[in-house]
């Protein structure tokens, strides 16, 4: 099911060889994306800043770190504040011509997934376009009060200036072998950690000064009749656990960690899945993230769970962003 990008994995995040291979295309990586940077660096390629403060949350790893769940923690903070977030994102696999807005009726073919799921938990306005500045530009122009935009990853469009840089790293598969891309996990030098405002660590905190993220989960839900289930009381009999996620071992070991005992499958990242993906687990109880959830929801069955999970951070962490943006509308 995800056999090319398992083979990317165990190149990236163990001491294969292999990736001495791809060195060469890693240095003609590098020369391309820090000429790109350059030209925006020097105006080359127009930047553009928009009329209130960007927060910009990314990686400068390739899979999953927990970007989505930060943001909709940081999004949720906010409001909490008084500000008026709005959030806009690429949308992976997305079909999006121009700049489209997420509604609890989207599709996730159309918009992607982590879209819809940020909508479902924040409520907030999310926008998605393949260039962010379209997104946010669109998202000011229907909502006036929006006072602060959020973008779900976005570290590498240079395009949408930021006021505000927060890189998320998986604490669990950190750097993998250090190489840039295609030889290792990285999307740029890690030396970018220097310039960013905030570094968050999930799961495990590997950099000095960053704050560590967790997630806390306590039900599983139905996915088909919203019954829940409090995790000290499962008692489902067969479980079959899925993840299409860029880290299906964190899920997988996560439902290790509540004592449970299951099968997995693991898929790529953002995988779409249909009821064909299923036919053969009518006898289990299927176990998903929220995020695999969104897109299982027009055909799920009554042994459909999904574990939702909520990140936690120290209160510094959004006490800096405040701070930063209460200097930003004064300064």
């Amino acid at each position: 099911m995800i056999a090319y990008e398992e083979v990317l994995s165990k190149i990236h995040y163990s001491k294969s060889p292999a990736c001495l291979l791809l060195l060469p295309l890693s240095a003609i990586f590098f020369l391309i994306s820090y000429a790109r940077k350059y030209l925006y660096q020097f105006n080359f390629l127009k930047s553009y800043k928009l009329k209130v403060p960007v927060v910009v949350v990314g990686n400068i790893t390739l899979g999953g770190t927990g970007k989505t769940p930060l943001v909709i923690h940081l999004a949720n903070e906010l409001k909490k504040n008084g500000y008026h977030p709005g959030i806009v994102t690429r949308g992976y696999g997305s079909k999006v011509i121009g700049a489209a807005e997420v509604n609890p009726k989207s599709n996730t073919d159309e918009v992607g997934d982590e879209p819809i799921l940020i909508q479902k938990r924040t409520r907030m306005p999310v926008f998605v376009s393949k260039d962010r500045v379209m997104a946010a530009k669109a998202l000011i122009k229907k909502y006036k009060k929006i006072d602060v935009i959020l973008s779900d990853d976005g570290i590498q469009h240079y395009r949408l200036m930021r006021d505000v840089e927060v890189i998320v790293i998986d604490g669990t598969r950190k750097f993998g072998n250090g190489y840039l891309l295609p030889a290792g996990p990285l999307r740029e030098p890690i030396y970018k950690l220097n310039d960013v405002d905030i570094i968050v660590c999930n799961h495990k905190k590997v950099i000095d000064g960053s704050y560590l993220m967790k997630y806390k989960r306590e039900v599983l839900i139905n996915l088909k009749t919203n019954q829940e289930i409090s995790l000290n009381k499962i008692r489902l009999g067969k479980i079959h656990a899925i993840a299409g996620i860029g880290n299906p071992d964190l899920f997988f070991n996560d439902l290790k960690s509540l004592g449970l005992v299951f099968d997995s499958s693991a898929y790529k990242d953002h995988y779409r899945f249909t009821k064909k993906d299923f036919k053969t687990m009518n006898d289990k109880n299927i176990i998903m993230t929220e995020k695999d959830a969104v897109k299982c929801e027009k055909f799920a069955q009554d042994n459909f769970w999904y574990l939702p999970v909520s990140a936690e951070i120290n209160s510094k962490f959004i006490d800096i962003i405040l701070k930063k943006l209460k200097h930003i509308s004064h300064g």
